[in-house]
Parts: C-alpha cells; sequence; structure tokens
C-alpha cells in the first residue's frame, strides 16, 4: 500500500498575525490565523503547522491563547513551534491543543531535549525544524554539492534565519534522527518565498540521510513544484503558505491537481 502524502499549510505567526515574508524576511499581513486555519482544515488539509516566528529571537513563548484558538475550530493534526526551550514550553503547547511539538533553536542550543521530547511526550510529537541555507565558503568537514558550476554547502541557521551557527545540515539531520525526532520540518531560507520552486538538492539530501519523515518547505509557488518534490524526492509531505494564504490555489485544487499527476494523496 502506498502512503499518502501529506499537504500541509503553514501559519507563520507574527504579533498574533499570519505574515509571509522573503528569505525570512521583507514580512507582509497574510490574514487572521483563526479563520485561516479552520478554512484550510474544512477544505481538506492533510495537518496545520503553526510558527510563531519571533518567539526565539524575542525569547519568550509561544503566545497560547491563540494556539488554543486555532486548535478549537480544527480536525486535523497540528503542529506548533516557536521559542520552544524546555519539558515545560512543550507540555504547555501540547495542552493548549497542538497535537506536535515544533523545536528548531532550542534543539541546537540543547540536543538532548530531543531525546527528553520523545521520552516523555512519544516520538511521534516531536518535529525538529531545520532551516537551512547554501553557503559558498567552503570548510573542512561539511557535505559539498555541487551546482551550476558552483560549490557549496549547506549550513544551519537559527533564530527565524537570522543567526547561522556553522552546522553542516547534514550531519544535523542525521544527529536529530539518532536523538529522537519523529519528523523533520525542512525549510530552504534560499528559496523562502520567492516561489521558484522547492530546493530539491537540499530535499532529497536529506531524505536520503535520515530514516524519518521530512516535509519541504520554502518555495512553493504553483501545485506542480510540490509535483516536482515529490517526484525527484521521497519527501513525506510539502509545506505551503503563500500559495493558499492569498487565494491562488485552494487546498482542495492543488490536491485535485496532485491526484492526476498521479502523486497519491487523501481527496
Amino acid at each position: 500500500m502506498t502512503l499518502t502524502k501529506r499537504i500541509i499549510p503553514c501559519l507563520d505567526v507574527k504579533n498574533g498575525r499570519v505574515v509571509k515574508g522573503l528569505h525570512f524576511e521583507s514580512i507582509k499581513d497574510a490574514g487572521d490565523p483563526v479563520e485561516l486555519a479552520k478554512k484550510y482544515s474544512d477544505e481538506g488539509a492533510d495537518e496545520l503547522v503553526f510558527l510563531d516566528i519571533t518567539a526565539s529571537d524575542e525569547q519568550r513563548e509561544t503566545i497560547k491563547d491563540l494556539v488554543r484558538k486555532v486548535a478549537s475550530v480544527i480536525d486535523i493534526p497540528f503542529t506548533v513551534g516557536g521559542g520552544v526551550k524546555s519539558l515545560d514550553d512543550a507540555r504547555n503547547i501540547l495542552l493548549n491543543g497542538a497535537d506536535k511539538v515544533g523545536i528548531n533553536t532550542g534543539a541546537i542550543k540543547n540536543p538532548q531535549i530531543i531525546t527528553e521530547l520523545m521520552e516523555l511526550f512519544g516520538r511521534q510529537c516531536v518535529v525538529v525544524a531545520i532551516d537551512a541555507k547554501r553557503n559558498y565558503e567552503l570548510k573542512d568537514g561539511t557535505t559539498v554539492f555541487s551546482e551550476n558550476g558552483k560549490s557549496f554547502w549547506y549550513e544551519v541557521f537559527i533564530y527565524g534565519g537570522k543567526k547561522e551557527t556553522g552546522i553542516d545540515v547534514i550531519q544535523w539531520a542525521k544527529k536529530v534522527d539518532k536523538l529522537g525526532a519523529g519528523e523533520i520540518l525542512l525549510t530552504s531560507i534560499d528559496r523562502d518565498g520567492t516561489k521558484d520552486g522547492y530546493d530539491i538538492l537540499l530535499t532529497k539530501s536529506i531524505v536520503d540521510s535520515v530514516s524519518i519523515p521530512v516535509i519541504a518547505s520554502g518555495g512553493c509557488g504553483k501545485p506542480s513544484d510540490m509535483v516536482d518534490v515529490f517526484e525527484k524526492s521521497n519527501v513525506d509531505a510539502t509545506l505551503a503558505a503563500s500559495i493558499f494564504h492569498y487565494e491562488t490555489h485552494g487546498v482542495k485544487g492543488v490536491k485535485t491537481y496532485l491526484k492526476e499527476k498521479e502523486i497519491p494523496v487523501r481527496l
């Protein structure tokens, strides 16, 4: 039996509003999180991801009451991330209605928390978000790629894409898999908001390096971009924001299109 591929809208939330940027910057408003969440759930989204994108940078917790409101209007699995540094942060998110916890900066700062979260809440609950960007200054100990005559490695970034870590993405993905992550949410900063399609080289490399499901994120501008990444990598799910928020494509329409292209999705 073929496992169906998941289509996941993403709500990047700042100051209580859904926003969308380009390469994690130049942010603009995209609507009310509760309204959008309900709409996507009703349209047949497989899951929903809610990221409080400034929580880590502003050193604060995720906005719990908003998480609760979103959870109350949807009936699909719901991942919430942003500012998770401790087991208590994660517990609060889950108690307010989330099904899974997303952690990024907190995991880089304290990798052991991945194992602790897994042991307490179960592996299926732990989503490690990884934001990666191409770095053309080569250094030893990294996985080097080449495209269009240029060589580079992928560096992991934290604090909502604002701070580099010097960590190689392939090595970090393998480590989070080993530590107990249930899933990786992989975002290409280079492609974020560009609508130029997913970074297939990055996605395929991560999928081939780990044993857990991977969600591709960053760059989706049209349904054919999803077909592309599903056909060229064994990725488990695609996450998108712009194409859903700005009414260019509905979740239902995207899934119908994928079905026609013989991508196994749940209609």
